[in-house]
């Protein structure tokens, strides 16, 4: 998968890093589709995400307000309960303000 594209700043990235549980009944179907609904969702731009043992997942936004939408959204509150319930050990979340970015490619 590549990386998301830059983005014209200001915009913001909300930073989600996680550590699971052994129990991942449905995980990946949820992770699936809650990438496609955040895709739908005013204001989202794009995704980045990994996992070895830490889970990091980083979304980009164009405001504080359409962060607030998605964390408002029902079908991504009912995957957090499950994350909270069942996939996650540990989980942190951040939500940064990118003022700067660049990016290199090897030619």
């Amino acid at each position: 998968m590549p990386l998301a594209p830059l983005f014209t700043p200001p915009y913001y990235a909300v930073i989600f890093t996680s550590l699971q549980t052994g129990q991942l009944d449905g995980y990946a179907e949820t992770a699936r589709r809650m990438e496609e609904l955040a895709q739908q969702q005013p204001g989202f731009l794009g995704i980045d995400s990994a996992r070895q043992d830490l889970g990091i997942t980083v979304s980009y936004w164009r405001s504080l307000e359409d962060i607030r939408a998605w964390r408002e959204n029902s079908e991504h509150s009912l995957a957090r309960e499950s994350g909270r319930r069942r996939w996650y050990s540990q989980f942190t979340l951040r939500i940064a303000k990118v003022e700067h970015n660049y990016d290199f490619h090897l030619a």
